[in-house]
């Protein structure tokens, strides 16, 4: 199969199973979305939100983060994964907002990397949720499931499997793709037993048709 022939089964695919799909981190507005991304670092999307909806209240913009300490952070997000990293970064990077952008988070993804906390995932995440640009964050999910399914050809880094999606998924199509890929790597293809019968698309899969002949093999 043809690598743009996989590319356009997969994306049918997901437009006709999950024609909507959003992150599943509970936010209002940009400034909430990059402090609950910063602090998915690591951390399962289900216990950020447990933690965001008080800090949240008690630092509602950056102008209000940037006057807490890190160690009054600290207090909210203890429960999370690097609670004192996180707050740090997140004390650091409402200060750069208020300082550099008027505590408007900014669009465009050098100038986001230029936040404490912010890498280049984080950026595109901001990029293409908030400001809908076709940008494609790779993180675990969609690292190993753009892998597994062929659509990536064994990338080695990030960088190459985000370069690869965003070269062959249509620009308009790829902030949407990005929740396609990392939902079906967080409940079908998951990490340690993919859900291969379950699968809508295991028939362009270059992982099941591989697990497929090993089994023929084995008989």
């Amino acid at each position: 199969m043809k690598t743009t022939e996989r590319y356009s089964k997969v994306i049918s695919y997901f437009e006709k199973e999950r024609p909507i799909a959003n992150s599943e981190l509970t936010y209002t507005n940009t400034f909430e979305l990059l402090v609950a991304v910063i602090l998915s670092a690591q951390c399962t999307d289900k216990r950020v939100n447990m933690v965001t909806p008080t800090l949240f209240e008690a630092y509602p913009t950056a102008h209000d983060m940037a006057l807490a300490s890190a160690d009054e952070i600290y207090n909210y997000i203890k429960s999370i994964s690097y609670p004192n990293n996180k707050s740090k970064h997140l004390a650091a990077m409402a200060r750069t907002l208020v300082e550099k952008y008027n505590g408007e988070v900014p669009s465009d993804i050098n100038e986001l990397q230029k936040l404490q906390g912010v890498g280049r995932k984080t950026a595109n995440v901001i990029a293409a949720v908030a400001f809908n640009m076709p940008n494609m964050p790779v993180d675990t999910h969609v690292f190993r499931v753009a892998n597994r399914i062929g659509l990536t050809n064994n990338s080695k880094t990030p960088l190459e499997t985000e370069l690869k999606l965003t070269k062959h998924i249509p620009a308009d199509k790829i902030p949407i793709a990005h929740h396609w890929l990392i939902l079906h790597g967080r409940y079908v293809c998951t990490a340690r037993k993919p859900k291969c019968n379950e699968c809508g698309i295991a028939d362009v899969c270059k992982y099941y048709a591989k697990k497929q002949k090993n089994n023929t093999s084995n008989l």
